[in-house]
């Protein structure tokens, strides 16, 4: 598990990783597409896409010449848990199952949140 959390943190660490992140959030893109939105090399994107999909952070899927990169929810909510679990000792009448309805309820708001911005944007 902390093998797991190191990867992840040093992932969302680089700004210019969570500036794909970002731009994941609101669509897919292909990887040309998201080279297109920053000032720095194709490879130098691609490494960064690497390093987001060994944290589980991005989906890779190859459509016929295309690699198109999409935004993997899931590695967040369990990083919820995971630090929501870290307190919990110190909150009284919570356990483990709790712990996690609180996430998915917040999971499932923040992401009806992260909508409507991008459908006002």
């Amino acid at each position: 598990m902390l093998k797991y959390m190191d990867r992840l943190f040093k992932a969302l660490n680089d700004p210019t990783r969570r500036r794909i992140l970002e731009l994941l959030r609101v669509r897919e893109m292909a990887a040309g597409e998201i080279a297109d939105e920053f000032n720095i090399s194709k490879p130098s994107i691609s490494h960064h896409l690497d390093l987001l999909k060994q944290a589980d952070l991005v989906l890779a899927e190859k459509r016929g010449q295309f690699v198109v990169y999409s935004l993997n929810t899931s590695v967040l909510d369990d990083c919820l848990v995971w630090l929501l679990n870290l307190s919990k000792k110190k909150r009284k009448g919570m356990n483990h199952e709790t712990v996690e309805k609180r996430v998915a309820a917040t999971g499932a708001a923040g992401r009806a949140v992260l909508r409507r911005r991008a459908a006002v944007e």
